[in-house]
């Protein structure tokens, strides 16, 4: 049995109940096979497959506070510190009711590639909770923000671990955290990003995930002589990151012409209008349709059908395992070019591999939609030279980071005879580099 195989196993047994952590640890071992069996006998040796698998600490914990009618209401809370090879842990903080240890496991092992692949000094983390923000009032929001930090407070740090915002955790709740943490710690660090700009928030990070999944899909179209301009675009999810890679695309000369949420979808045929979508789920928090009500020609669907419309690109930027391989063939059949993940593992293994082998230019998450954490990292540097650097200069940074990201996976997978595959490519790149960084430091 091979050494992947075998500690493929070891994980399955270890994680039965997990399957999102099996799916991730299963596809990127697996596409990592030419690298390990190149070099097995170092890697068994030093168990780096084990190590790498296994977080270097799992904190589980209990979030009570007080609803509005004085009823005490209890949550469970995660923090997975995953691997610090290269850098402090880094990774955001969800707040959903579907958050379990093996979602936040799984992100937290994505994790460390990504921010690998972002050529700044950040490790691999994630943490959340099963806390769900929508309906609650301001000051729900406040005591649970507040009892969720007076216990991660004892766990984190500017040069530790520092989280930021992932689904459910926007500016309001980073305010509140971080307003917890300098009150328990009595200390002004940057033990959180995307803070506001008035206490060390970054230009960009708003924006960062969707620009950044723009940009990177730019790169990946110019590369293979064809560019965004006129190009129909389809985006699932109404969120930060679905909201921003629109505007993006927009301004690249794409159509975007779909979004979604938890309850349907909107197909505008005129092109998804941006200042409408951000009013209606940034201001007003509310349904997608109140699009449709506003917009005459736009179309709202119950459920899900996002990717049965043509379209020449599709950015899935929802939530995992929402792109099936039902959704990968329509989208083939319709003559789609690329897939770009802006969310985190949203199309599935099967899902992956169909449109892999009928040419669909298909980029994950780990590289795709590292705009977010490469942005942050920006925001750490920032913090330590308390310094705020202008729009203009973090985007410009922010763009580089994720060219130079799509040239590094796309060498990666050729090196290995893979070329085209950059799944294989983004994992190859990451994995390199943190493994460089293991060995190393001995073991630890």
């Amino acid at each position: 049995m091979s050494y992947v195989d075998e500690v493929l196993e070891i994980v399955q047994k270890k994680n039965a109940d997990q399957p999102e952590f099996l799916q991730a640890v299963t596809e990127v071992l697996d596409s990592l096979r030419p690298v390990i069996d190149a070099n097995e006998e170092l890697y068994r040796k030093n168990a780096i497959l084990e190590r790498i698998t296994e977080p270097d600490r799992q904190i589980i914990f209990r979030v009570p506070w007080v609803d509005d009618k004085g009823q005490v209401q209890v949550n469970r809370a995660f923090r997975v510190q995953f691997n610090n090879a290269i850098g402090p842990y880094k990774g955001g903080l969800r707040l959903h009711p579907s958050v379990n240890l093996g979602i936040i496991k799984f992100l937290g092992f994505e994790q460390i590639f990504k921010n690998a692949l972002t050529t700044l000094p950040i490790g691999g983390g994630k943490g959340g909770c099963d806390f769900d923000p929508k309906g609650k009032s301001d000051r729900e929001i406040m005591a649970f923000c507040q009892s969720f930090m007076t216990e991660l407070c004892k766990y984190i740090g500017a040069d530790v671990d520092v989280p930021a915002g992932d689904i459910g955790t926007g500016a309001r709740e980073i305010g509140y955290m971080f307003g917890q943490f300098k009150r328990i710690r009595g200390s002004y660090e940057g033990v959180l990003t995307g803070k506001g700009l008035t206490y060390g928030g970054s230009l960009v990070r708003t924006e960062a995930t969707g620009y950044g999944l723009l940009y990177l899909t730019e790169e990946l179209m110019k590369c293979h002589g064809e560019s965004m301009q006129g190009k129909t675009v389809c985006v699932s999810g109404a969120g930060n990151v679905a909201i921003y890679a629109i505007q993006k695309a927009h301004q690249m000369g794409a159509k975007v012409v779909t979004c979604s949420d938890s309850t349907g979808w909107i197909y505008d045929p005129d092109g998804i209008d941006v200042d409408l979508l951000k009013d209606i789920k940034e201001v007003k928090r509310a349904r997608l349709t109140e699009y449709a009500a506003a917009k005459p020609n736009a179309q709202y669907h119950e459920g899900r059908g996002v990717w049965q419309i043509k379209c020449d690109i599709a950015l899935p930027c929802a939530t995992q395992n929402e792109l099936l391989l039902e959704d990968a063939k329509q989208l083939v059949a319709n003559g789609c070019k690329a897939v770009c993940e802006g969310a985190n593992m949203p199309t599935t293994l099967d899902a992956t591999k169909y449109l892999q082998e009928n040419g669909v230019w298909f980029v994950g998450g780990k590289a795709a939609n590292a705009g977010g954490v490469a942005t942050s990292a920006l925001e750490m540097s920032q913090n330590s030279e308390r310094l705020s650097w202008s729009f203009e200069e973090v985007d410009a940074k922010l763009k580089n980071i994720m060219v130079t990201i799509y040239h590094n996976i796309d060498d990666a997978a050729k090196r290995y005879g893979a070329e085209g595959d950059y799944v294989a490519g983004a994992n190859i790149a990451g994995f390199e580099k943190v493994v460089q960084a293991m060995l190393a430091q001995g073991v630890c």
